[in-house]
């Protein structure tokens, strides 16, 4: 796995907590030749910036960015490109949120920011990386979903709704980009104790950490999984779901994930 990612250059949005940071310090451990670390957060990039340039000196680049505004997207692959060297060999459109909203409580403006910072974000940053890995000859697109994708939950249809976009915009550009040798990968990440189970409540006993995730994403990308799962929880949800032979199932989970829901258990998985 250290060998499809040692010289290399990456660039990681949501890098300066939870499963992005994990990503930056293994690809840094693994001797990758340049890590950009990309967030909203400038107290946390410039916090964790200053912490891995210590460990790897010359290696890390902290990147101020709304992955909401698609010039900021821009400017961050330009920073990128220009700090490794004209490369980028690795863009992990990792940044996102998870949006637990009653459908019924939602506005225009939560679809809108809902499918900003979680679809158009990597739709932005495909488009902006794709001339320097065409002309670089390769490179490889990692896009965060989530095992809702497959198992869309209630209380959560923006996050539903634009994960499955995700997945199916990097799905679908894995065979158009293939004879560029521009490879995509959906990553479902699993249950992971991110700050972001603060819009949710704590994170469930059975989360996996940050490292555990950044681990089993990165062995998925090294052997260019087509949907990266790293947890069995997501993978059998993943084969399952779907099944027309298992509606009924489905529907009994999901409306008693409803009911929890909606009676007060706002992180009810089950």
């Amino acid at each position: 796995m250290k060998e499809y990612y040692e010289n290399k250059v990456a660039v990681i949005t949501g890098g300066a907590s939870g499963i992005g940071l994990a990503l930056c310090e293994m690809l840094l451990s693994f001797d990758a030749k340049a890590v950009v670390l990309a967030d909203v957060n400038a107290d946390k990039l410039k916090t964790e910036s200053a912490r891995l340039e210590v460990a790897y000196p010359g290696k890390v680049l902290g990147v101020l960015t709304d992955v909401t505004k698609k010039e900021s997207i821009d400017a961050l692959i330009r920073q990128a490109a220009a700090f490794g060297s004209g490369r980028i060999d690795f863009l992990f459109n990792n940044a996102g949120a998870a949006l637990m909203k009653p459908f019924d409580q939602t506005t225009e403006a939560d679809w809108k920011f809902a499918f900003e910072v979680n679809f158009f974000s990597a739709l932005h940053g495909i488009r902006a990386v794709l001339p320097i890995m065409r002309v670089q000859g390769g490179g490889h697109i990692a896009n965060t979903a989530s095992g809702i994708a497959f198992c869309p939950m209630p209380i959560q249809s923006m996050y539903s709704a634009t994960k499955a976009a995700l997945n199916g915009l990097t799905l679908s550009l894995r065979s158009e980009l293939w004879d560029d040798n521009i490879r995509l990968s959906t990553v479902i990440p699993g249950t992971v104790a991110t700050p972001m189970w603060g819009e949710a409540g704590s994170a469930p006993s059975s989360a996996i950490t940050p490292e555990e995730s950044a681990r089993g994403i990165l062995k998925g990308i090294s052997e260019n999984e087509r949907i990266v799962l790293v947890t069995d929880e997501d993978r059998q949800g993943a084969t399952n779901c779907f099944r027309p032979d298992g509606c009924s199932q489905w529907d009994e989970y999901f409306l008693g994930v409803a009911r929890k829901r909606k009676s007060g258990q706002t992180g009810a998985l089950y």
